[in-house]
């Protein structure tokens, strides 16, 4: 117990314990999920809080990585629908690499495949490949059926494939 946790009741001491434990895990997941490192923080507080509200209840729940996880991928989904309807562009602004991170170079490759995705086939991708989840359990993530899944997964493999195989195009500045 920190100090700062001592003032706390024993349900806020449970969630402020399960914040410690579960913020890294997440804030990977919201980063592949949103390509973006600060919106990702973002999504996963705004995620956080919506357990909160529900902590008496929720902290008797078997798997709450688990119910997190959903609630990380439909706020992301949320999120990009507002935003798709508040302003399409045909072009997508240059994003500069998190500061002070070495990153390899096929790790960026990767997350620009990645944030080229679809959210629904990203969302799909990350779930299947970084949590190492079934097709059941993304379908009930997801609030699809399998065949969903499947279906997301294979056209997301594609495009992966198809966008990793192409040669880089050489900046001109």
């Amino acid at each position: 117990m920190t100090e700062r946790t001592k003032a706390l009741s024993e349900g806020d001491q449970a969630f402020a314990a399960f914040v410690e434990l579960a913020w890294q895990r997440h804030l990977r997941l919201a980063i592949l999920l949103t390509g973006d490192q600060w919106q990702a923080e973002e999504l996963l507080q705004d995620s956080l809080v919506k357990i909160y509200e529900r902590w008496r209840r929720l902290s008797r729940t078997d798997d709450l990585n688990a119910y997190l996880r959903k609630v990380v991928v439909n706020n992301h989904t949320s999120i990009w629908r507002r935003r798709r309807r508040e302003s399409l562009v045909s072009d997508v602004p240059d994003r500069p690499g998190p500061a002070g991170n070495v990153v390899s170079t096929q790790a960026l490759v990767v997350r620009e495949a990645l944030r080229a995705l679809p959210p629904r086939q990203r969302a799909v991708v990350v779930l299947r490949h970084y949590e190492d989840l079934p097709e059941r359990e993304i379908a009930r993530v997801l609030g699809c059926s399998p065949g969903t899944v499947k279906s997301q997964h294979a056209k997301a493999l594609a495009k992966l494939r198809h966008s990793m195989s192409e040669p880089a195009i050489p900046s001109m500045r």
